[in-house]
């Protein structure tokens, strides 16, 4: 009788417990989505949509037009912020929130695979009426780079790799991921324990991201990065994630068929992506690349190194830039 009803209790507890985390974390979503609403614009792609901040040409432009992709547990506002200033005018730019992610749909189930979200983006290319386009990819971001390469590589002028993940590695990852790409646990943990642990954790998470260098002031609010605690959203990025090992040992041994142009631009001391294996790896298999290597720099190139990114778009353009030496000169934060 009183192991029943202890029993009982705990059960009542537990329930309550997960009906005041299930609430705060719906409460909490509407107050993101509320503070950071969709500064991009949405595209049906065929049945579902995807979103995209596009910043026309200037007059005097000089480059051709650049697409943006971003990494995990992101959206285009990453990118943007980083680039949009530096390179503003001088192209027609493409920001994309990768399918899942930021504002756009999920779509169909090969969206999980960086083969359908490589799909998905060129289809929102066509539909904009980009024939060609150098191609930018960050972290997990680089991995959609590589299959857009791959798969239309009638669209690539060039790619840009900045701390890419494209390779397979030895172990896995974070237990956060596979427990939330779990079915029906996952669903439970995105929707209680994930967004108010998330807020809790973001600006270490932040910090850990960018080190050893130092994050931008305002960073999170800047890039809303928010938006990924969300439990759809957070969801689609285990699935991304826990999925990307099986992923790349398929595709890795086809990137000595990669025709375009690529840089690739890596920090030595980053401890998000193994630098030694995939960047590397990239500079070994795709036959016309080049592997820059920034010393003391960490996960974040995008905004410790972006004069020499835009450099490089430069160098993929056609201009002398010499990224060899700029990386030499670097004085990281």
């Amino acid at each position: 009788m009183f192991h029943g009803n202890l029993l009982s209790t705990l059960l009542v507890i537990l329930l309550v417990l997960f009906a005041a985390a299930f609430g705060f974390t719906q409460w909490k979503v509407a107050q993101i989505e509320k503070k950071f609403p969709n500064q991009g614009t949405l595209t049906d792609i065929g049945g579902y949509e995807l979103n995209s901040l596009e910043i026309a040409a200037g007059e005097n432009a000089n480059l051709p037009t650049l697409v943006f992709i971003h990494g995990a547990s992101g959206n285009l506002l990453d990118q943007a912020n980083a680039f949009r200033k530096p390179l503003e005018g001088r192209a027609r730019l493409l920001f994309v929130d990768r399918p899942g992610f930021g504002y756009s749909d999920r779509g169909p189930a090969e969206n999980d695979t960086p083969a359908g979200q490589a799909d998905a983006i060129s289809k929102l290319l066509q539909l904009k009426g980009i024939e060609k386009a150098i191609i930018i990819g960050h972290s997990f971001g680089g991995a959609i780079v590589a299959s857009l390469a791959l798969r239309h590589p009638d669209q690539v002028q060039g790619l840009v790799f900045i701390a890419a993940a494209t390779h397979p590695w030895e172990g896995g990852v974070d237990w956060y991921y596979d427990l939330a790409a779990t079915p029906v646990i996952g669903w439970l943990f995105c929707n209680t324990v994930a967004l108010p642990a998330g807020l809790a954790l973001i600006d270490n998470a932040t910090k850990a991201v960018f080190s050893p260098n130092k994050a931008p002031d305002n960073y999170v609010e800047e890039t809303a990065a928010e938006r990924v605690l969300r439990p759809e959203t957070f969801c689609n990025n285990a699935r991304d994630v826990a999925g990307l090992n099986a992923y790349v040992k398929t595709v890795a041994p086809l990137y000595k068929t990669i025709k375009a142009p690529a840089i690739i631009i890596s920090g030595d001391e980053d401890d998000i992506v193994a630098e030694e294996i995939h960047s590397v790896g990239l500079n070994r298999d795709i036959p016309n690349s080049e592997l820059v290597w920034l010393h003391g720099v960490g996960h974040k190139p995008d905004y410790v190194a972006t004069d020499i990114v835009v450099a490089a778009i430069e160098k993929l353009a056609g201009r002398p830039r010499d990224l060899q030496a700029m990386a030499r000169d670097l004085k990281p934060q």
